[in-house]
């Protein structure tokens, strides 16, 4: 780390020198941190990491709510160059999940790199020094290159719902879940039936005194195979890693089919909803609650859900489900459409993240200036989900279109981490002073992957979190991810204009073709 004179608050609020680094990783997730690891194997220390928070993990670090458990496999949701034989879950729940990842940043002496309670207040591209300038709550740094590893399930996503402000009562949303609170006894509205209501609704069920779930759309839910590992499964792992690797790819290579029924045929589904809708019977008596639970589009629209838990929970006597719209919320009550009302002591939202439109897109300024939520207004778009035109010397990990609905997301950023290095090793090969994305290959990358989406599952009409506020898909990657490993493998230089150290304008000819999307 070297120090550029840049008169800059530092950390301890004197005006001084401002250090610089290489690179500027922002968040300590699964992302961050992977990169940061790689980095180290390949000999690069110069980087530091920012970090909101109080310790590393990101969303596995904030969601510490009752229930909090991964929906992949556990030898899949782990890095693959960071096995862990210990797992005590075949589906690791939160808790597990954080101290794997605090133990490879400790494995790895990560934490000499990362600055802890570092909020991201801006970052600006400096065109005249080629540089970034990065400010946080606590300090300032610039750097060559910048990564933001902040993740789509970082920021909480809070309905509009006139009146939610002046609620009487508590409110906090399942991701700063207040476990201060008392829930015993109490009247509790839950918002929203996603991903994280499934799993801690069940587990605060029976201690609070009334219930009402409010669903909007009712999800597909799966039977949960989860089970605990033994004693002998673990112990044949950590002696012999090459049959925990080969759980792994048998695992990998079962849930990739999935996608057979997602973008080739989704009426391939139908045997996936037979037993959902199996599983639901079994647990639901009630004819009109089975009404209500029974989704009314195709499995894999929406994010499928597995739970043994989630139906015995909505059949308990304390817990309503109610399907009727939120007009408003006065004093204590909940009032629906109909006027009828529900008065509740605590309100938790289940209502999940900011995907489509990170409040961090206000931060980021670009060459020109314009900041990457002003980019993201005619639809979010970067090629490779990792870098966008106007904003050189920047990658975003887990970007636009990267998303899965049937597989690992550790695959996703494993691929993306492998393009960043290749790219590092090309900028040092070859003294690239900046890089950035040619407008051409975006667009021709982005036409092309948009083109794969109509026929898919996730575009047959239901409303989800993967579309964005006109209703395209930018969140789900289209293909099988073995494509998009392949397609990220090495760094393209034809795709980008490069600056090199000597140069006084971009010396990378414009390619005879643009780079085209994945097959």
């Amino acid at each position: 780390m070297s120090v550029i004179e840049l008169q800059t608050p530092s950390e301890n609020g004197a005006r001084g020198a401002v250090p610089h680094v290489r690179i500027a990783i922002v968040g300590t997730g699964f992302a961050g941190l992977g990169l940061a690891i790689r980095l180290k194997q390949e000999g690069i220390e110069d980087f530091v990491l920012i970090e909101r928070a109080d310790d590393v993990g990101g969303t596995w670090q904030a969601n510490t709510y009752p229930g909090c458990q991964c929906d992949v496999p556990s030898h899949l949701y782990s890095f693959s160059f960071a096995p862990n034989p210990s797992w005590t879950r075949t589906y690791s729940r939160q808790p597990e999940i954080w101290r794997y990842l605090q133990a490879v940043a400790e494995e790895h002496d990560l934490r000499p790199h990362i600055r802890f309670g570092h909020e991201l207040t801006g970052a600006a591209w400096d065109e005249q020094r080629e540089l970034w300038s990065v400010q946080t709550s606590r300090g300032a740094w610039t750097a060559q290159v910048v990564v933001d590893a902040s993740g789509p399930l970082s920021y909480p996503q809070v309905p509009r719902i006139r009146g939610l402000r002046r609620f009487q009562g508590k409110v906090f949303h399942s991701a700063e879940w207040d476990h201060d609170h008392d829930l015993g006894g109490e009247r509790v509205a839950v918002i929203g039936t996603g991903a994280s209501a499934i799993q801690f609704v069940p587990q605060i069920a029976d201690r609070v005194g009334q219930m009402h779930v409010f669903q909007r759309t009712a999800p597909w839910i799966l039977p949960h195979s989860d089970r605990r590992t033994t004693r002998v499964e673990r112990r044949i792992y950590k002696t012999l890693p090459f049959l925990q690797k080969a759980v792994r790819a048998g695992v990998y290579w079962s849930r990739e089919s999935f996608l057979l029924g997602f973008i080739k045929n989704p009426r391939i589904m139908g045997g996936a909803e037979r037993i959902a809708t199996a599983h639901m019977h079994r647990q639901v008596r009630d004819p009109e609650l089975r009404r209500k639970l029974t989704p009314r589009f195709r499995l894999g629209c929406k994010r499928v859900l597995i739970s043994n838990a989630w139906y015995p929970a909505l059949t308990r006597p304390n817990v309503e489900l109610v399907t009727d719209g939120i007009r408003e919320i006065h004093g204590n009550a909940i009032v629906l459409d109909d006027g009828s009302e529900r008065e509740v002591d605590t309100i938790i939202l289940g209502t999940g993240f900011h995907v489509t439109d990170p409040p961090t897109a206000a931060l980021v300024r670009g060459r020109d200036g314009r900041t990457l939520a002003e980019r993201m207004q005619g639809g979010v778009q970067a090629y490779l989900g990792a870098t966008m035109e106007g904003m050189p010397n920047f990658f975003k990990l887990i970007g636009p279109n990267t998303g899965l609905g049937h597989n690992s997301m550790v695959f996703m950023i494993e691929a993306q981490l492998r393009y960043v290095l290749d790219a590092l090793r090309v900028i040092d090969e070859q003294r690239i002073a900046t890089f950035e994305v040619r407008p051409e290959a975006m667009r021709a990358y982005n036409a092309q992957l948009q083109s794969k989406l109509p026929g898919t599952v996730w575009m047959s009409g239901c409303a989800s979190w993967y579309l964005d506020a006109d209703g395209r898909n930018t969140t789900i990657w289209p293909d099988f991810t073995f494509r998009f490993r392949r397609r990220t493998r090495r760094f393209d230089p034809p795709a980008y204009t490069l600056r090199h150290h000597t140069d006084a304008a971009s010396t990378t000819p414009a390619p005879a073709t643009t780079p085209a999307a994945a097959a």
